[in-house]
């Protein structure tokens, strides 16, 4: 698994929205997984653009367990934001996740990052019952950063900052283990 490109420069096509979506496993076969995953999340974005990030290894935050092995894509998409959500827990779904307690360990999580991304700017900030948007901790985890600086490096996460800036504070803040993987 790896970028297919340093960037997703293009406007998305009218009717569509750019996302990006975080994934992570810690349960089973991660590696092969995420290339699933990835494949299901391609499909939604249909003949739209799309971008996957480099893989990750990363420790467990907040939470114990294995390794994740972790990633981001970026793409455009027809559906509204709830929508896309549902979507996301039917393919979680599909893969075993099952949510026992709070940052249990997965056999796939997929989170909506960011959602009607335009150029570097972050897009929509919306919260609600099942959704908030930009992801609440996505600024604050190297698993998401990481992968999304390859992707998305001159972003900005609304009501957060810059992702180069808030990657440079999370690596200088430490105790989040994560490296690139080759594969």
């Amino acid at each position: 698994m790896t970028a297919k490109s340093a960037r997703i420069s293009s406007a998305p096509e009218p009717g569509r929205a750019r996302v990006f979506v975080g994934l992570g496993a810690n349960l089973g076969d991660a590696r092969a997984t995420l290339a699933a995953a990835l494949d299901e999340l391609r499909a939604l974005a249909g003949a739209g653009a799309w971008r996957a990030s480099s893989a990750w290894r990363s420790a467990p935050v907040d939470a114990g367990g294995p390794d994740f092995r972790n990633a981001v894509a970026g793409f455009d998409t027809a559906l509204a934001p709830h929508a896309l959500l549902d979507a996301l827990q039917a393919i979680e779904l599909r893969f075993g996740r099952e949510r026992p307690y709070r940052n249990a360990p997965r056999t796939l999580d997929l989170d909506l990052l960011l959602y009607g991304v335009q150029g570097d700017d972050g897009g929509l900030a919306q919260a609600d019952e099942r959704l908030e948007l930009p992801h609440p901790r996505a600024h604050l985890r190297a698993f998401v950063l990481e992968p999304l600086a390859e992707l998305w490096p001159d972003g900005t996460i609304p009501g957060r900052g810059r992702v180069a800036a808030l990657l440079a504070g999370v690596r200088a803040a430490g105790g989040q283990r994560i490296e690139r993987l080759s594969d």
